[in-house]
Formats: C-alpha cells, structure tokens, sequence
C-alpha cells in the first residue's frame, strides 16, 4: 500500500509542480472578456501583457518595463508567491524522488527514507499554500477591480476575467496540497 501511496503522490506531485512552473512563466493571468464584437485577444501576466490579432494571427507582447521597477501590488506578490511556491514544489519533487521506496539511494535506511517523504510532504503543503494565496489573490484583485468599475458604471470597452495561467496556478497549488495530505497524513 505505500509504494502504491508513493508513487501516486509522486506523479502528483510531478503534474502539479509542471502547473506552478507554467502558470508562473505564461502570460495569461487576465484575459479580456468583452462581449462586444472582439478583433483582438488581450491577455496579461505577471511578466507582459499580450495582443493577438484575430483576423491574421499575429501576436505582440509589450514587457514590462523592468522586473525592479514599480509595478502594480497584485504582480509583485503574485511574483513572489509563485516563484516561491515554484521553489519549494521543486525541492520537494526532488527530496520526494530520493525518499521513494522503488529507488536505491539509502535503500539500507528506511526510516531516513520515510522522513524524506514527510519533508517532501511539508515543502509541498508550504509550497501549495503560497502557490494558492498567490493565485488566489490575483484573482480576487481582478474580480474587486471590475466590480470597482460596474459599481461606478464605467465601461472602458474591455474587461477582464481570470486567465487560464490563474487556473493552472491554482489547479497546481491544490494538487501540491493534495500530494502533501497523502506523505504527511497516509503513509
């Protein structure tokens, strides 16, 4: 039952860290949701912020002007969460490889083995819980923001909702969680 435990906390880990990692590096935090005839597709991230054309196909992204400069609240917590959340997933696939069952390192130790799952297990429910503020605090700066602006009645001719990057931060960060109830709580 705890190399089946193992293993599944392992691929879970593994799909999850793969989410962090791409929800922090993609540029799709924010999209545009205008219902209006639309002849563009506007994305933000946490690095740039996107345009693509949809009659032709061409995409243009404008960076930020430098990542130390001053940038709204939103991104540089958002940066510092994910990226942290990105780190400690990391480390915890690692330290989770080296404590699985099936591989051979300290093979002759199995209770150091076992306390390399549970570190594993905690640097991911760290890991999840920032993962999960981070992408969680993004979204809800959007949604006050719109509901900011269709309390005033102000239409700016394009609004935005929540990216799939948004998704994927938060669908990571629960998969994190998940993988770290199952080392800390199952084996």
């Amino acid at each position: 039952m705890s190399a089946a435990l193992q293993v599944t906390a392992f691929g879970l880990t593994l799909f999850s860290t793969l989410f962090l990692l791409l929800a922090t590096c993609t540029d799709c935090w924010m999209v545009n949701a205008d219902d209006s005839l639309e002849v563009s597709h506007k994305c933000r991230g946490l690095w740039r912020e996107c345009v693509t054309n949809m009659q032709d196909g061409v995409r243009t992204c404008d960076q930020y002007d430098s990542i130390l400069a001053d940038h709204p609240v939103k991104i540089v917590v958002t940066r510092t969460l994910m990226i942290t959340a990105d780190l400690l997933a990391g480390l915890a696939l690692a330290t989770l490889v080296l404590g699985l069952d099936c591989i051979t390192f300290l093979k002759e130790d199995p209770c150091v083995k076992l306390k390399m799952c549970y570190g594993a297990g905690a640097l991911l429910g760290a890991g999840s819980i920032l993962g999960l503020t981070g992408s969680v605090w993004y979204a809800v700066d959007v949604y006050v923001e719109r509901a900011m602006l269709v309390s005033h009645n102000i239409f700016l001719g394009v609004h935005y909702d929540f990216g799939w990057s948004c998704w994927l931060g938060m669908a990571g960060s629960t998969g994190c969680f998940v993988a770290s109830v199952l080392l800390t709580c199952c084996l």
